[in-house]
């Protein structure tokens, strides 16, 4: 890792790292896609209901329940869209042009890993996993309205966790780990100086962790009920900033190339959930899921000499995720699955931006297991996300540039996986 040092000769460099921190934190980073089975109900019953190895994620009291040790991969393919229309957006007083950017986004494919098995009897288990619970990839090109907001953005958050679980009582499990994190982001906007226009880029990574606890009660035969929390986690990302293609007469806004930090703050979660037996055969589930977004309040670039280039209010807003779903056994081949969930954004009009084009969320998600052989299960899954309409009205480039646009999108994805019982 290397450290970028700013000196404070333009606010160039404080528009560029307050990127960072935009896009690394919205809801729509958070990429709950870490289970197939689970993403076939909507995760409505994450924290009660996965009976395969990725509950390790969720809920890894869930181990206790499990029929011995057992391997579970999955990959889910997302699939987002997004359409923003300029309604105004200008530089210097003037229509900024460009084109739309299109759709920012690609197809990504997001993969998870999960171990489990037990330590003593059924007592005590151990467990790891690997996935990347926030992430991003979106480039609108160097030529959309939209640019002194954001051209490209990249943002990766590798999580592994190695976690415990116990079997207290023949009703209740209690579990957590330790989550390990690595962060890498990319980022790019247009910058000028009046005289011409330039590029900035920002590229920083870090190592952090945090960790997460879970139980898991059975207060009757027919239900149970969890509740997970996941610690916040803040990196301190390292890398270089560089702001190129000015003209170099403007002695406020000059070319440069050099380092510093700026903070990425992850939200800490807090999750219930509930899970009934109505019949042999039918499962209902539901779940609600607490986002505290509300440690987001502000961005604050520093130097390496620690001195505060900038600090943006942000205001991000504590959210709420609402789950329901229900799982059928029709067979000894076949569970199917379903379920709806609500999913609040923590942006603002005020201060949304085109690297999070973000809205509240209506998720709509079937799937199925397979039970090839006793030890092997075939996961599939499929959701289609709505992302509700919203408004961009931000100001970049030391208050030159105004990007307003309307927003729209949506994401569905396709998933497979696969459970081996040993």
């Amino acid at each position: 890792m290397s450290h970028r040092k700013i000196i404070r000769i333009s606010l160039l460099s404080a528009i560029c790292l307050s990127a960072l921190a935009t896009g690394a934190n919205a809801a729509g980073f958070y990429i709950q896609e870490q289970s197939v089975k689970g993403l076939g109900a909507a995760f409505s019953g994450s924290t009660t209901s996965i009976d395969d190895a990725s509950t390790v994620y969720f809920n890894p009291a869930g181990m206790t329940k499990l029929e011995g040790a057992q391997i579970n991969a999955g990959v889910n393919l997302l699939i987002p869209r997004a359409e923003l229309d300029d309604t105004g957006s200008t530089f210097n007083g003037a229509a900024v042009g460009g084109d739309s950017g299109g759709n920012p986004y690609d197809p990504t494919p997001v993969p998870n890993l999960y171990a489990v098995m037990p330590v003593i009897d059924n007592m005590l288990w151990a467990g790891i996993g690997v996935g990347a619970p926030y992430g991003l990839a979106s480039d609108y090109g160097d030529d959309w309205f939209g640019r002194f907001d954001s051209i490209e953005t990249e943002l990766e958050v590798i999580n592994i966790a190695p976690s415990l679980a116990f079997k207290a009582t023949e009703w209740l499990s209690i579990g957590g780990g330790i989550d390990i994190q690595y962060a890498d982001a990319k980022l790019t906007s247009a910058v000028s100086d009046t005289v011409a226009e330039g590029q900035s880029s920002l590229k920083g990574d870090d190592w952090s962790a945090g960790y997460n606890i879970g139980v898991l009660i059975k207060p009757m035969e027919t239900t149970e009920i969890g509740l997970h929390y996941r610690s916040a986690i803040s990196h301190e990302l390292d890398g270089n900033i560089e702001v190129s293609g000015l003209s170099g007469l403007v002695p406020t806004a000059p070319n440069f190339a050099t380092g510093g930090t700026a903070d990425l703050d992850l939200p800490d979660l807090a999750t219930f959930g509930i899970a009934h037996q109505l019949t042999p055969e039918l499962r209902l589930m539901g779940q609600a899921t607490w986002f505290g977004w509300n440690n987001f309040q502000a961005i604050t670039a520093v130097s390496d000499a620690g001195t505060e280039l900038s600090s943006v209010t942000q205001n991000y807003q504590t959210t709420w995720a609402f789950a329901i779903g229900a799982e059928y056994d029709v067979n000894e081949t076949w569970t199917v699955r379903g379920g709806y969930q609500f999913d609040q954004t923590p942006t603002t009009d005020e201060f949304r931006t085109s690297r999070t084009p973000d809205g509240d969320r209506n998720w709509f998600s079937a799937g199925a297991t397979y039970h090839m052989t006793p030890q092997i299960d075939l996961d599939f899954a499929a959701t289609y996300i709505d992302v509700a309409e919203g408004e961009i009205d931000v100001s970049r480039n030391s208050g030159l540039a105004q990007v307003s646009a309307d927003t729209d999108g949506s994401v569905g994805i396709l998933a497979v996986g696969l459970n081996y019982k040993f």
